[in-house]
């Protein structure tokens, strides 16, 4: 069974709210315990601009996460979930796939997964789904932000990552959001 990585130095966030979504990530980098990067972008839109992916762990890993993804979002023709659950499959039983240290988050307007090499296809019950060194402050803030506060999608995600990078050492005030909806 593939390890789980050590995830140091990436935070992604994906929240969902009254038709829109958002995906968040701040832009650090480390290798061990040295900042190697403030600016890095782990998000990418896909399918026409309809579906959005965050990665955290290894950077090479993560890349090639996201064109294993758009592939199967185009194979499977925008249908999230079962491009996510092909993926998963995929990388779960193949003998490279299975070696990257790497999570993807991905989500459109109707659904969020967090995905790994473990065969892991896990969708929030309430919409919201957070992965790396920072997931769990990034979601407790998310989560008492969609309970107290009218924000849309994208500013609530942009505020939780906000108060992670306060919390965190290894997430960074340098934020990334993508949002999706009317």
């Amino acid at each position: 069974m593939p390890r789980a990585p050590a995830l140091h130095g990436t935070t992604i966030l994906a929240v969902r709210r009254d038709g829109r979504a958002a995906i968040a990530g701040d832009g650090q980098v480390t290798l061990g315990h040295t900042v190697m990067k403030h600016t890095a972008r782990k998000l990418r839109r896909l399918h026409n601009g309809q579906v959005l992916a965050g990665f955290a762990g290894s950077a090479a890993d993560g890349l090639a996460l996201f064109s294993r993804f758009e592939a199967k979002i185009e194979e499977y023709r925008g249908s999230l979930e079962r491009a996510a659950v092909e993926l998963s499959k995929e990388w779960r039983t193949d003998r490279v796939l299975r070696r990257l240290e790497a999570f993807l988050v991905v989500s459109d307007r109707e659904a969020s997964f967090l995905l790994s090499g473990a065969g892991d296809v896990i969708a929030p019950d309430d919409g919201i789904v957070a992965v790396g060194s920072g997931a769990p402050y990034a979601l407790a803030a998310a989560r008492a932000l969609i309970r107290h506060t009218p924000m849309d999608a994208g500013t609530l995600a942009l505020e939780a990552m906000k108060i992670a990078a306060q919390i965190c050492v290894y997430t960074n005030d340098t934020i990334t959001v993508e949002t999706l909806g009317p």
